[in-house]
């Protein structure tokens, strides 16, 4: 697996006006290598695309289209996402005063030593700080 990828970062290039070179460069590394992503990605990727929809940036044909083409790549659910959610997320969350969700990529990242993909300055930050390299820049 080359890297773990948030959902900014998949939104990112889900809309392709918002998709830069820098996310498309993490989606070829995705399509060669696959991504790990905490327990919760799913819900978060399918919830933004469900608010787009009741806001109509995006209609149900479109989420359909992208969730198709999400579920092609090699993408791979960390077992360990619920065991630390009240650990070791939960102490970076604390220490970089990320919310939870956050936190559990961050904690992903470190832990299996890997590349972040996010948009979020905020986990960029921290990421930063940790010694995670970051990939995605806005």
């Amino acid at each position: 697996m080359s890297l773990v990828l948030d959902s900014s970062a998949t939104l990112a290039w889900v809309y392709g006006y918002e998709t830069t070179d820098a996310i498309r460069q993490v989606f070829e590394a995705v399509a060669d290598d696959g991504v790990f992503v905490p327990a919760l990605w799913r819900l978060e990727a399918g919830n933004s695309l469900a608010i787009a929809i009741r806001r109509n940036r995006i209609d149900t044909e479109f989420r359909r289209a992208a969730l198709a083409d999400l579920a092609l790549l090699d993408i791979r659910t960390d077992p360990q996402t619920e065991s630390n959610a009240w650990s070791d997320a939960l102490a970076l969350a604390d220490r970089f005063r990320l919310n939870l969700y956050d936190a559990a990529y961050l904690e992903l990242a470190h832990r299996r030593r890997l590349p972040l993909a996010t948009l979020d300055g905020e986990m960029r930050a921290a990421g930063a700080l940790l010694g995670v390299p970051l990939l995605g820049s806005i």
